[in-house]
């Protein structure tokens, strides 16, 4: 740690080369994925990308961490660092920026980058779980069902969680009809991709806009509900998906 930052910003961290050495000895392969529940300065990630490096693999990392704080008198609060998650975050990043431009191996893909995740709350309002326990009165309150707060992003990532969606796999953004859609897992601009998604809530999808999401014959289509303008809209939309592609499992929120 003192070689990246420059100073001793966590006490006592795992040995890098240790774990590097653990990690080798289960011959690791491309679809295998080394979890740490107890993440720290991120010495996992540091020996797996180093592994990866000189043996040209694409062995995966998982992470965990709490935000602990760093105590409002170490070196680490000192370099800006709130929480123990944001120095291995840092770390993570420096060590894969000096992988690159130091030696490595020739089959080796230069995947550097990595996700950040934090466990929240559900993005839906409480009325879509428990619709018996709202009153009358609070009907008109409850007319939008996603929590003001949450972006587009946050549901993507819940989306993917429900459809047991790979949450490290690519994702594009592109604008269609003046609409943003997120592609996950495309890998051209007609490829089908495990989930298209649009969280459009205008009311404004109609049916040359679904055309054209069928042309990519998603796996997945997910909207949001206010998307539609009404129930009717919502339904001769999905049976227009039904005819020009019949294999799209379609979901609304």
């Amino acid at each position: 740690l003192q070689e990246i930052f420059g100073t001793k910003l966590f006490p006592h961290p795992k040995s890098t080369q240790l774990l590097s050495s653990l990690a080798s000895q289960c011959q690791l392969g491309e679809s295998d994925i080394v979890l740490d529940f107890f993440a720290g300065s991120a010495t996992t990630a540091h020996a797996i990308a180093l592994i990866n490096a000189a043996t040209g693999r694409n062995t995966k990392f998982i992470l965990v961490q709490i935000p602990e704080n760093c105590a409002q008198e170490s070196e680490a609060r000192k370099a800006g660092f709130l929480t123990i998650a944001d120095i291995g975050k840092e770390r993570i990043r420096r060590v894969s920026q000096k992988l690159l431009t130091g030696p490595h191996h020739s089959n080796w893909n230069k995947d550097i980058g990595f996700r950040v995740l934090k466990i929240d709350t559900s993005n839906m309002s409480d009325i879509y779980y428990s619709p018996d326990t709202v009153t009358q009165d609070d009907l008109f309150d409850q007319v939008e069902n996603v929590k003001s707060d949450r972006s587009e992003e946050d549901l993507l990532f819940q989306i993917m969680l429900d459809w047991g969606v790979d949450l490290a796999l690519p994702i594009r953004r592109e604008t269609i009809a003046d609409k943003k859609v997120f592609f996950v897992d495309a890998q051209s601009d007609n490829s089908h991709g495990a989930l298209v998604a649009c969280f459009d809530k205008t009311g404004s999808i109609d049916e040359d806009f679904i055309k054209q999401l069928a042309a990519f014959s998603p796996l997945r289509l997910v909207f949001r509900d206010a998307g539609f303008a009404s129930d009717a809209a919502k339904t001769n939309a999905e049976q227009l998906l039904k005819q020009l592609s019949a294999t799209t499992d379609v979901k609304t929120i």
